[in-house]
């Protein structure tokens, strides 16, 4: 039984894209390792940017000092 586990930062991931990365990992898996899709499972967290860490700072502050050098 496969459980996927898929973290993206909270930025407006619509419903239609969530069924995208969930049936595309499915699929994946089916055509990869010969896996059931019935027994798949799929879990999408959405972590806030403040939540995030890159760089040794949160997303949130990275992407502002890169905004500032642009």
């Amino acid at each position: 039984m496969p459980y996927i586990n898929i973290k993206v930062t909270d930025e407006g991931v619509s419903r239609q894209q969530k069924e995208l990365l969930i049936s595309g990992v499915t699929e994946l898996l089916q055509d990869v390792l010969g896996k059931d899709p019935k027994f798949t499972h799929v879990v999408i967290d959405e972590i806030p940017t403040d939540n995030w860490g890159v760089t040794g700072m949160t997303t949130t502050e990275f992407r502002e000092k890169e905004s500032n050098n642009d």
